[in-house]
């Protein structure tokens, strides 16, 4: 056999065996869980930062790495997704985490679409929340696996035993906590590994900034130093081993189980046992199924799927990137892609590795690693990219909208800059940008699925693109999805109007409220009126 005829072989050896020692997964929750500052704590404790930053800081403190957005720093939540790529214990961790408020989780939807797994955070005195059980459907739908983390027990909250019992009764996930905490929700003393039976009592550190110190204990020991908490912690494992709710990986990987963690980012107690976990526990990257329903197995030729697209993250070149899961294969920077989506070729000579806002080149990369493509102007998200074989997976659909307004320039002489901000916005699904044929090209209309996000369009016209924007609400709340045929009819009918959604060319007609949609069905039943996607499952009638 040749040196050519082995290359591809040996490529594929090489992308199964780094397949193998990545982990990619996802943080959700409800927003004030706790999320970013988490998502800084596992970066603290895997050695890639060297102090932790705090959403809400004071004085010195700065923003956490991954809200690097200038909006997310003065308001303290998270508004885009971020990728941190972390090398850790011979393994190498991409981490994304994820906006945690409703107005945002399309965008969370697109980054569930590139993980293999996923932490579900729990604050432990509200449990499941509204949004938390929301983007847990959407887990389930794609049956990615989760690991629970129940956050802030330095702070008063409910029993675990309660919360445990929550999220077996509300989501029907059964949970199998790995670890226990000893102290009461507010009077957080340690952990106690349920698998070794060893304690680990845990000291602050000032502010929280640097890793918590950990104080190894014998059961003698802890039992002489923790009295009556221990002695509690202790009845409450015993229950755990009766009702068996102990850890089982065939469970954990189909989604019916997740192992419980405790602890509180803030401080930073509890991450050390929760990144080895994911280490130890989360499933490596496999085979992704493409639009026919076939595996492309991780050792196939190169493919990737662009899940975000983002702009401006770099205020000097005023770039656009494309973020994109490795899917299978090796990549290697420079080589020549086809884009799926239109056969043409796709160059990859700026290729980067991200940390938050910032980056580095990278010059290869393999199944489960993120990778950003500058001025990928071509993309959008959902596309395809691959080498060899031709492979396509599926689109990342687009949630239902609910808010509606027309957004005009407020200086006409800036028009070409709101023109190509509003276009950045709709590829990057900050908005949908929906036009028609009454209202022109000057004046879309912009569908999202939560106000917010008519904040971040308004603010990132204003400093990024330079044109200042006003908007009109219009009085809609429903979009469904209709056809050529049945669109005359639909715009004839008060309480709907009919547009195009520029992205995909679908048409789409608003509707006033539900009542008024049950109106036109009854005295239209030939109209095409189809639901979309909310929240990652089909939007009930």
């Amino acid at each position: 056999m040749t040196a050519a005829a082995e290359t591809p072989t040996r490529k594929g050896s090489e992308a199964a065996a780094e397949a193998a020692r990545r982990r990619t997964f996802a943080v959700i929750s409800h927003p004030d869980a706790g999320k970013s500052t988490l998502t800084e704590a596992l970066a603290l404790h895997a050695a890639a930062i060297t102090s932790a930053g705090a959403v809400h800081g004071k004085g010195d403190r700065r923003g956490v790495t991954s809200d690097w957005m200038e909006m997310e720093r003065a308001r303290g939540i998270s508004i885009t997704s971020a990728a941190l790529r972390i090398d850790y214990a011979d393994r190498v961790l991409n981490l994304l985490d994820t906006p945690g408020h409703a107005d945002f989780s399309e965008d969370t939807y697109r980054v569930l679409a590139a993980v293999d797994s996923a932490i579900m955070l729990l604050d432990s005195a509200k449990g499941l929340e509204p949004q938390t059980l929301k983007l847990f459907d959407v887990c389930r739908a794609r049956k990615i696996p989760v690991v629970t983390f129940v956050n802030k027990w330095d702070r008063p909250g409910r029993e675990p035993l309660e919360l445990l019992d929550e999220i077996e009764q509300r989501i029907g996930l059964r949970p199998t906590p790995l670890n226990w905490p000893v102290g009461i929700a507010g009077d957080f003393r340690g952990l106690i590994d349920r698998t070794t039976g060893r304690y680990t009592k845990l000291h602050r550190t000032p502010g929280g900034a640097t890793r918590a110190e950990e104080e190894p204990m014998d059961a003698e020991r802890a039992a002489e130093v923790e009295g009556a908490a221990w002695e509690q912690a202790q009845e409450e494992i015993e229950l755990l081993g009766e009702i068996g709710a102990d850890f089982d990986e065939e469970s954990f990987l189909a989604g019916e189980s997740s192992p419980v963690l405790f602890g509180a980012a803030l401080p930073n107690f509890g991450v050390a046992a929760l990144l080895e976990s994911l280490v130890r526990l989360a499933p490596a990257p496999s085979a992704q199924r493409d639009t026919s329903g076939e595996p492309r197995p991780v050792e196939a030729p190169f493919s990737g799927l662009v899940f975000k697209m983002q702009a401006n993250m770099d205020k000097q070149h005023r770039d656009r990137m494309a973020f994109v899961r490795v899917c299978s294969g090796r990549f290697d920077r420079g080589m020549v892609l086809t884009h799926a989506a239109t056969g043409r070729p796709f160059a990859t000579k700026y290729s980067q590795a991200v940390f938050g806002s910032e980056r580095q080149t990278i010059d290869t990369a393999y199944p489960g690693d993120v990778i950003a493509l500058v001025n990928a102007n071509a993309l959008r998200v959902g596309d395809t990219l691959f080498d060899g074989d031709p492979v396509e997976f599926p689109p990342i659909p687009s949630f239902a909208p609910e808010h509606f307004a027309v957004a005009r320039a407020v200086d006409s002489g800036r028009y070409k800059q709101f023109r190509r901000g509003i276009e950045q916005l709709d590829t990057e699904g900050v908005v949908q940008v929906l036009v028609s044929d009454v209202r022109g090209e000057q004046a879309p209309v912009l569908a999202a699925v939560g106000p917010l996000q008519f904040d971040v369009v308004r603010h990132r016209m204003e400093h990024e693109f330079r044109a200042p924007i006003e908007l009109s609400h219009l009085d809609y709340n429903l979009a469904r999805r209709t056809d050529a045929a049945s669109a005359p009819v639909l715009h004839g009918l008060s309480g709907a109007e009919v547009l195009s959604r520029r992205l995909d060319g679908d048409l789409l007609v608003l509707v006033h409220n539900k009542w008024r949609l049950r109106v036109i069905e009854r005295d239209h039943p030939d109209l095409v009126l189809e639901p979309l996607l909310a929240g990652g499952v089909e939007e009930p009638g």
